[in-house]
């Protein structure tokens, strides 16, 4: 049996009801096999970034999964798609879009999987509910502090607690 790792999915979603989904996907995360302990930033309000459509909702949840990389990615995938992810082109907007950010200290490079995520130091949407759930977290780009610096011409939103 693999040992725990801890484990940091971004949760975004501009389509539908956007809030609603992310609280169906915070729900389903709840819900998945051999792992425990997930909590849930706040929910952000940001606009989209290289792409049109509506303002996304964002937050990043934390857990503590036995899954290995790929099969948590395999569940990720699921939930989307159960949430009517398309994905059309890139950038599109969309009903829920799950990134795996970071899996325990692992470097994962395959062809349907890169941890960590490959631009989460550039993206505010991404870095400030990461602080929120681990505010002394460093990436190899530097302290999570000092990326959010890096990204504030992006304008982030905190919504109501959920």
């Amino acid at each position: 049996m693999n040992a725990p790792v801890i484990a940091y999915v971004a949760l975004g979603a501009n389509l539908g009801d956007p809030i609603g989904t992310l609280l169906d996907a915070c729900e389903a995360l709840h819900q998945l096999p051999e792992s425990s302990g997930v909590q849930v930033s706040g929910f952000y309000r940001t606009a989209p970034i290289d792409a049109d459509g509506p303002d996304y909702i964002n937050a990043v949840a934390r857990l503590q999964t036995r899954l290995s990389a790929h099969q948590l990615l395999h569940h990720l995938l699921a939930i989307e798609n159960q949430h009517g992810r398309e994905r059309h082109y890139t950038n599109a907007p969309r009903t829920l879009d799950l990134d795996l950010l970071l899996y325990g200290d692992q470097t994962i490079q395959t062809d349907d999987l890169i941890v960590p995520h490959p631009r989460m130091h550039l993206r505010a949407f991404v870095l400030q509910p990461l602080a929120e759930l681990a505010p002394n977290l460093r990436l190899a780009q530097g302290s999570i502090q000092q990326l959010l610096q890096a990204c504030a011409d992006q304008a982030i939103t905190p919504l109501d607690p959920h």
